[in-house]
């Protein structure tokens, strides 16, 4: 799963790497967690790339109670056509979400132990994301929702843990986010695992596992994977 990100790359970095024009700033962060607002990509009417910030946990259209989201932040890349809460969206509404590196824990005797997640280039890049629009039944704002889709981990990350985000390669963005594109065979095809060699891991501080601690320490390698103590 994913259940922790980091975003933190330059603005500058940020609209050319994903093609944004007019783009707001986003602010550097370092432990994003759960039904909090992400950086994403959508396709506008037009076809051109905007950004949005979306809230954290997918919220269905047709869900009583906006706290159903907390649950659905995670979306199986394998189920997507069959699961009422993923199967519309991903015909019709899938965005990109932006990260830095995503956060994992590895299950040890003496506890669960976080790694953060990154290209062995440094680049931000993109996980594969739907989104949706629910109301309140007495006719509040709209909140507009995203999950994050996973498929099964790459040989270097399954030591750590049997899932990982879809991340998904530049050339394949508008393809993903076409609205107009509703041939979920071909879609399905882009929901692997990302090349091994493309990503690293490292060991990091268990603080991360505070989502109200934030800050490029987070990221920094432990003491062990340094060589340390």
């Amino acid at each position: 799963m994913c259940g922790r990100f980091a975003f933190f790359s330059p603005h500058e970095a940020i609209a050319q790497l994903f093609g944004l024009k007019d783009a707001p700033e986003v602010e550097p962060r370092y432990n994003i967690a759960p039904t909090q607002f992400i950086p994403t990509v959508r396709h506008d009417a037009a076809g051109a790339r905007r950004l949005a910030l979306l809230y954290w946990g997918l919220v269905p259209s047709w869900a009583k109670e906006k706290s159903i989201g907390a649950r659905m932040i995670n979306a199986r890349g394998d189920t997507l056509r069959e699961k009422p809460a993923f199967r519309s969206a991903f015909k019709r509404r899938r965005c990109l979400v932006l990260a830095d590196g995503f956060y994992e824990w590895q299950a040890r005797p003496q506890g669960k132990q976080p790694y953060f997640i990154r290209m062995r280039s440094g680049e931000p890049f993109a996980m594969a994301g739907l989104w949706e629009t629910w109301r309140e039944s007495d006719g509040g704002e709209p909140l507009e929702s995203c999950a994050i889709v996973t498929t099964s981990s790459n040989g270097k990350l399954a030591p750590i843990h049997d899932r990982m985000p879809v991340i998904l390669p530049p050339e394949q963005y508008d393809f993903w986010l076409d609205q107009r594109n509703d041939d979920v065979e071909s879609l399905s095809r882009l929901l692997i695992p990302y090349p091994a060699d493309a990503v690293e891991a490292v060991e990091v501080s268990k603080r991360v596992n505070n989502a109200r601690n934030d800050g490029p320490e987070l990221i920094s390698p432990s003491p062990r994977d340094r060589g340390e103590g």
